[in-house]
């Protein structure tokens, strides 16, 4: 697993050692002697991780990180302080600053590269989501960095696992002023409720009696429905070598005992903005993803949905011997609507009729906007006089009701023709069914509108 680590030191001679230390792990390094350079590198996206000295000439590490995580552009990059400072209000004022981890100089070579390389794999996973969301951006969509950058990392659901009443008693009651806080004592039932809960943030003690905390946190890692919440382990100070095993095996983060205030509710922000921000993005790859198959004005699928699936459902009628009926609907005079009463008139009326078509069919069925006022519906294992008595039902449902437009001030009488026909031949071409289905429609308004056609095989 390789990445490009920038190396943030007025020190030479520290810069030499971290990047001897990091290539012979086959990572990428750069430097920088201040945070001017630092930033710059940044903004143009040439590093993965930043690993930044705080006592610094021009611009401590303090205010580069806060510049960092403040700036929409370099906000996800993840950085770990490594300084000589080990006070805790130094360790504290890192975190506040957004930073990652706050690594004590000398730093040991496992713990330096078993954090490097766990947050590399965050920062691979995050930047395949957010260039699977550059789409998003295109289509107007609002890019998530500059919520993420104003989330205060507040106002998280955690799940406390840990079986010691007074260490969850304590914790909770900390957690509990930034944070809703449920607590699980029973590590049995810890998955379950985690996988139940829609959480933000896993707090789990590897201290559990009787049960390994790091099978805990496997477990959650494998399971669909929490592989993607943030995990927080705690630890005694003699269980070091464990956490950084949990690193492994996809801990994001580790606290030892014992537990400082300020830090745990630091790492808790940390840890829930990035589930917002990573959450944000995934939301913005699926919606892209729906958007680019559905027809924005009604909701229904659009034609290159259509036909990429039609070709799927006609092979699966085929395979299994079952019919596959298809209709083509079109609303009369339509452009009559428009240029009686306005465009905004003939959207409402399209987007009432893709209500009422969702109410005549199944759950089964593929509903789509062909084009304009025409539409597509394809109904697995539905044989003619089916269709045909679906059809119907369509048909009177559409012109039982008028349609009301411009908010409800007006309503107008709509009709639609339907022509119809199946796919009982196997290895039909679905160009030649939907010509069939054409025909039929326009012999349905040739002969007076207002009524279904059907055409057999």
């Amino acid at each position: 697993m390789s990445a490009r680590i920038l190396v943030v030191d007025d020190v030479p001679a520290n810069v030499k050692l971290l990047e001897a230390r990091l290539s012979a792990e086959y990572f990428d390094v750069m430097t920088a002697s201040n945070g001017t350079e630092a930033l710059a590198i940044s903004r143009r996206a040439e590093c993965d991780i930043i690993l930044l000295d705080v006592m610094m000439p021009d611009m401590d590490g303090f205010e580069v990180c806060r510049r960092l995580k403040t700036d929409p552009a370099t906000h996800h990059i993840p950085v770990v302080m490594v300084t000589a400072l080990d006070s805790p209000s130094d360790r504290n004022r890192g975190l506040e600053a957004g930073a990652d981890d706050f690594l004590t100089k000398p730093v040991s070579d496992v713990v330096l590269i078993a954090r490097v390389r766990s947050l590399t794999r965050l920062k691979m996973m995050t930047d395949e989501l957010r260039m699977r969301a550059i789409t998003s951006l295109e289509i107007g969509m609002q890019a998530p960095e500059r919520s993420a950058v104003a989330d205060t990392g507040k106002g998280g659901r955690i799940l406390l696992v840990d079986d010691r009443e007074s260490s969850y008693e304590r914790l909770a009651t900390i957690l509990a002023a930034e944070h809703t806080v449920d607590v699980e004592p029973n590590p049995t039932e810890a998955l379950f409720h985690a996988a139940e809960g829609n959480y933000d943030l896993l707090i789990v003690s590897l201290d559990l009696n009787n049960f390994d905390g790091l099978r805990l946190c496997s477990q959650a890692r494998s399971l669909e429905r929490t592989r993607h919440v943030p995990i927080l382990a705690i630890a005694d100070p003699e269980n070091s070598t464990r956490l950084l095993r949990g690193l492994e095996i996809g801990v994001n983060d580790y606290l030892l005992r014992p537990i400082d205030k300020i830090e745990l509710l630091a790492r808790a922000r940390t840890q829930i903005r990035r589930r917002r921000y990573t959450d944000h993005l995934r939301d913005n790859v699926q919606n892209s993803i729906e958007m680019a198959i559905t027809d924005a004005l009604t909701g229904l699928h659009n034609r290159r949905y259509m036909e990429s699936h039609l070709a799927t459902l006609a092979e699966q009628a085929a395979t299994r011997g079952k019919p596959l009926a298809l209709m083509i609907l079109d609303i009369d005079y339509f452009k009559s609507i428009n240029d009686n009463y306005g465009h905004d008139a003939g959207d409402d009326v399209l987007r009432e009729f893709a209500v009422r078509v969702r109410k005549s069919i199944r759950g089964i069925d593929l509903a789509c906007r062909y084009g304009g006022e025409e539409f597509v519906i394809v109904m697995p294992e539905t044989d003619l006089h089916v269709a045909g008595m679906v059809a119907e039902r369509l048909r009177r449902s559409i012109a039982g009701e008028p349609f009301a437009i411009h908010k409800g001030t007006k309503r107008i009488e709509v009709t639609i023709s339907i022509g119809l026909t199946t796919l009982e031949q196997k290895g039909e071409a679905v160009a030649d069914v939907l010509k069939r289905a054409d025909t039929a429609l326009y012999r349905a308004k040739h002969d007076g509108r207002n009524r279904v056609v059907s055409q057999a095989a």
